[in-house]
């Protein structure tokens, strides 16, 4: 640590920069937020002071009454937060207030427009409370000391926004942290006490710390009496301003639903999560019994930047008896839900506990088990009550929900009933259709929920696997996501009914197929048995075997995979994240009925009709896996048959 007065500076980083600029640049039509960031940011320094003290009571120094207090000084301009929470080090200071220590950040500054109202949005997804404090200052200075740390082990921080802050030592009798804003001058109407009262009043009365300011100070009054000696106004006892709270200071969870207004939800979240936009719903729900608990879980309305890195610390807020225990409990919420935000009280944790503890406790299973139950069931309500609704859930969480069955293999028929798909009754890549639908539409006699899992819905849609299902009128699932071919690994069947890729080998339609249209199959196999067997020695060593197509009315050929085989989208999926993947050969399927079949069928130049056959082979190769091991030699062949025909 420097010695006091002695000033170190610092670059912010390259994000932070960025966003600065956005901030300066008002983005936001709600300027009046940066109050409520700034004192939900003081209220958690105080919920982590009072759970460090549960170990170490010391760190209360003599006072545990915590708060946040607010004051204005309208002469200089200026507004302070101050907190008498955990404070910090200089280290910290340095890092929390010069970094953005969240992934996606590139992610986030592609996607801005540069329309005001679309990119305050975003920054709101991103969550970056302490930096709003630019939205109305053109120089913000913090001073903070870490509760246990010596009066002179204080630090300052101090930026006006354009690329650097300073860092300092200085002496604070006080732990905690106070932020000093130095407003700009269009934004004197900050400066004002009553305009401050009620954006408290309106953003953090939830908040279970008491936000305080002072109260005006009271002149003495003197009695007054009328001519007849009645008293018409009494006298008036001077009082100094004091500190009085302007907050119900109350958990607002502990307090009964009809009690609290939508509102107050709503703000409520916005605390919790540092999101900027309201929630998509929510559910407040007391236990009791053999477990006791409260929970508080929200749905939001958009995706975080960072959603899928699985391995970013995501879960609940943790409180036992009221007291915080800990940010971020992910014992409480499997990963395929971890955008779930929210709060946890429990009246059967000890005090004490830590995550390792919470790791293998049974009560944390309980807990887990209840709010994952609860969560798929507010999602089942809501898919049920408000399709559009729910769409706009989906297209936002959809993909970490297709995880779920892989995860949690108690809740997978009910994660199942909650995915969306595209199909082949729909006109576009909107996944709107639900597993229960499918089924409710299945044809007579189809006892399969048939799918297709390609590179894109484009390719899934086109498939040429999908040409005799379009024949018959039987509805396909289009899948396209990336995560797909690992859900239906895993998701093998819903209903009763056995999930089948149309791309595997030993399409069987059942009871759709009569016996005149297999008899008619039997026949082309038997008349076309002598040139299955020259393709299959001409394609020696590339497929598993060659068959004749049943699948197939439009296109030549088409590859599938042996019914044990590892699919081709799995493959790619392993491939493209260092996983070692097995080599297998496809199965051949080739359409006899189509011309160019039996053009190739009636060459009789040996050589011509393994170029033929291995052409025909690299166009289904392609077709399904979008790429050829050596498309050069695919493209000589191809000139030199073409060559050959324009020859005759």
């Amino acid at each position: 640590m420097s010695e006091t007065g002695q000033k170190q500076t610092h670059g912010f980083q390259t994000e932070v920069k960025q966003l600065l600029q956005l901030m300066i640049h008002s983005l936001y039509s709600n300027k009046e937020i940066f109050l409520r960031e700034l004192v939900s940011n003081a209220a958690d320094a105080s919920d982590k002071l009072r759970f460090k003290a549960l170990q170490n009571a010391d760190l209360f120094e003599g006072d545990a009454n915590l708060r946040v207090r607010i004051s204005a000084d309208a002469e200089n301009n200026t507004v302070t937060i101050s907190d008498n929470g955990i404070g910090m080090t200089h280290d910290e200071i340095v890092a929390h207030l010069g970094t953005i220590a969240k992934s996606g950040t590139a992610d986030f500054f592609s996607k801005l427009s540069g329309d005001q109202a679309k990119d305050s949005q975003l920054i709101g997804q991103f969550g970056v409370g302490f930096y709003s404090a630019f939205i109305v200052a053109d120089k913000v200075t913090v001073r903070s000391r870490a509760a246990g740390a010596a009066s002179n082990e204080a630090v300052e921080w101090s930026s006006e926004g354009e690329g650097e802050f300073t860092v300092q030592a200085i002496e604070k009798s006080g732990r905690g942290t106070d932020i000093i804003l130095h407003l700009k001058e269009d934004e004197k109407e900050y400066a004002d006490e009553w305009r401050l009262r009620s954006i408290v009043t309106k953003y953090s009365d939830h908040i279970s710390v008491a936000v305080e300011m002072l109260s005006p100070e009271v002149e003495a009054v003197a009695e007054e009496k009328d001519d007849e000696g009645n008293v018409v106004r009494p006298a008036i006892e001077a009082k100094p301003a004091q500190w009085e709270a302007i907050n119900k200071a109350t958990a607002l969870w502990t307090r009964e639903k009809a009690d609290i207004s939508d509102e107050e939800y709503n703000e409520f979240y916005k605390h919790v999560s540092h999101d900027f936009a309201d929630p998509l719903l929510w559910e407040h729900n007391k236990v009791e019994g053999k477990t006791e608990y409260t929970s508080l879980l929200y749905i939001p309305s958009k995706a975080p930047f960072d959603m899928y890195n699985r391995e970013k610390q995501h879960g609940l807020k943790l409180y036992v008896q009221r007291v915080f225990i800990m940010d971020d409990a992910e014992q409480f919420m499997p990963t395929y839900l971890r955008f779930v935000k929210g709060l946890l009280d429990s009246n059967d944790l000890p005090l004490n506990v830590s995550r390792e503890i919470l790791q293998d406790n049974k009560v944390t299973q309980a807990i887990r088990k209840g709010c994952t139950k609860r969560v798929l069931k507010m999602l089942e309500k809501l898919g049920n009550k408000d399709a559009e609704k729910y769409q706009s859930f989906w297209d936002e969480f959809g993909q970490v929900l297709k995880e779920g069955p892989a995860e949690d293999m108690a809740n997978k028929e009910q994660i199942a009933k909650l995915l969306r798909f595209s199909s082949t009754e729909t006109d576009s890549a909107v996944q709107n259709v639900s597993l229960p639908q499918y089924v409710e539409r299945m044809k007579d006699g189809q006892d399969k929920i048939y799918y297709v899992v390609a590179d894109s819905f484009e390719a899934a849609k086109n498939s040429p696997h999908l040409e005799v299902f379009r024949k018959k009128g039987i509805e396909v699932l289009l899948l396209a996501d990336r995560i797909d071919e690992w859900l239906v690994s895993h998701l093998t069947e819903f209903d009763g009914k056995q999930l089948q890729s149309v791309t595997r080998g030993g399409l069987d339609l059942g009871e759709m197929d009569d016996a005149e249209t297999k008899e008619a199959q039997e026949k082309l196999e038997q008349e076309f048995d002598d040139v299955i067997s020259r393709v299959k020695a001409a394609l020696e060593g590339k497929v598993k075997d060659v068959k004749v197509s049943h699948r197939l009315t439009d296109s030549p050929a088409c590859i599938v995979t042996d019914e044990h085989d590892m699919s081709s989208q799995m493959a790619k999926l392993m491939a493209s994240v260092g996983q070692e993947v097995p080599e297998t050969l496809p199965i051949f399927e080739v359409n006899v009925e189509h011309e160019l079949v039996k053009h190739v069928a009636e060459t009789q130049d040996e050589d011509q009709f393994k170029q033929w056959s291995e052409v025909l082979f690299d166009q289904a190769t392609l077709a399904e896996r979008g790429s050829l091991k050596d498309p050069a030699s695919y493209v000589a062949r191809l000139n030199k048959l073409m060559l050959s025909l324009t020859n005759r």
